[in-house]
């Protein structure tokens, strides 16, 4: 029986295990690798403190991610497709390795946080407003 996301050592487990798939992908691995070469070493303990502050409300992370992302927008357009890439594979790891409710509010914050990441990186025309 799978465990809930309980601890740092959880949150470190899934990111090590969502990356992995993340790397491999064909829809948004180059966005990590081509597109914003990533220092693995640096960018991985930033995830963990983000997910640790999302997840389990303890304040490690010291950030912004929608400018990170719009900065990378502005190289190469983060399109509803690759968010939506991103969420099947976030999705798919935590259904292979957690059960409960942190878990399951793991998969509904990145939607969430998908909807205003997109709404500020694409803006609708004030015509369509």
């Amino acid at each position: 029986m799978k465990k809930d996301i309980e601890n740092r050592q959880d949150i470190q487990l899934l990111v090590d295990n969502f990356y992995t798939k993340v790397k491999a992908d064909a829809t948004i691995g180059y966005f990590f690798s081509e597109v914003v070469p990533v220092n693995w070493q640096s960018h991985l303990p930033r995830m963990y403190s983000f997910w640790e502050t999302v997840l389990l409300g303890q304040a490690s992370y010291k950030g912004n991610p929608l400018l990170k992302h719009i900065d990378i927008n502005r190289l190469q357009p983060l399109l509803d497709k690759h968010f939506d890439q991103w969420l099947v594979l976030w999705h798919q790891t935590i259904n292979e390795l957690f059960d409960g409710p942190i878990a399951e509010s793991a998969k509904r914050k990145p939607e969430q946080m998908k909807i205003i990441m997109l709404s500020k990186m694409h803006p609708l025309p004030s015509s369509l407003l």
